[in-house]
């Protein structure tokens, strides 16, 4: 019997087919994209946020993001509005957790205070665009469950389920590019209904230090209000040499 099933065994791998599950499969590539971008320590960006309402109407709000790298935990972010006047001086504050739910603050210049956003909140709005609070957070390994779907060519779709039960999305469909770096090209994001509710999409991707993927434009439709947001990216920054201190509460007040 063993006999039998040492040639079985050799027989199915001389035939190419392999035994991985969809799920290992699935979080192999996921742990693949995550450890293409470990290194870059910190990096801050200027953002264009341009808003479109379902009949087409825009406007647009300038911004500033920084990043600080973690390896033990998820990554720090801060976002900061630097126009119109209206929104001039809001920030956002990220502290993402590879475990349990993130933290998150808002700094509203207009009453002079930092307010903490609730995990029962984290898929409403962020400052009336069509990205949740939940979107602003680092992609971490260990907040999804993994099943790949297919390959075409060098994508590679892979289903990622939320393991926080507060996510206002029942599942993301991610499509990613092997042949560069496991960057993300595009993202299916479907509701508590299953309903796909958005897209996100990167295009105009540059490579910076030889290794590190950025998209120049992040592209979020909403299916379900016919509404839209643009994100275009420039100046992006390496070599801030950012730390801890520059993401606290604190911080958060005192950016302009």
């Amino acid at each position: 019997m063993k006999k039998i099933i040492l040639i079985t065994a050799v027989l199915l791998s001389s035939m190419g087919i392999n035994a991985q599950s969809p799920e290992a499969r699935g979080l192999e590539i996921a742990k693949a994209a995550e450890q293409a971008d470990l290194g870059f320590k910190s990096s801050s960006v200027d953002l264009k946020m341009t808003l479109k309402n379902k009949n087409g109407q825009t406007s647009e709000r300038d911004l500033t993001t920084k990043t600080l790298e973690l390896t033990a935990d998820g990554d720090k972010s801060l976002i900061v509005f630097n126009s119109p006047r209206d929104v001039k001086g809001t920030s956002t504050l990220t502290f993402t957790h590879k475990v349990g739910p993130d933290d998150q603050w808002l700094f509203l210049p207009s009453i002079k205070r930092v307010k903490r956003i609730s995990s029962n909140n984290k898929s409403g709005p962020f400052v009336g665009s069509e990205f949740a609070y939940e979107d602003l957070s680092s992609q971490e390994v260990e907040k999804y469950s993994y099943k790949f779907l297919e390959e075409k060519e060098d994508i590679l779709i892979v289903e990622q389920d939320p393991v926080d039960p507060k996510s206002g999305y029942t599942r993301r469909v991610v499509n990613y590019n092997k042949g560069k770096g496991y960057r993300i090209e595009k993202v299916e994001f479907y509701d508590r209904k299953n309903s796909l509710l958005k897209t996100l999409t990167y295009s105009d991707y540059e490579l910076y230090k030889n290794k590190f993927w950025r998209a120049g434009t992040f592209n979020m439709v909403n299916h379900q209000s016919n509404k839209e947001t643009l994100l275009k990216f420039s100046n992006y920054n390496f070599d801030a040499n950012l730390t801890d201190e520059d993401f606290t509460q604190n911080a958060l007040k005192r950016s302009k």
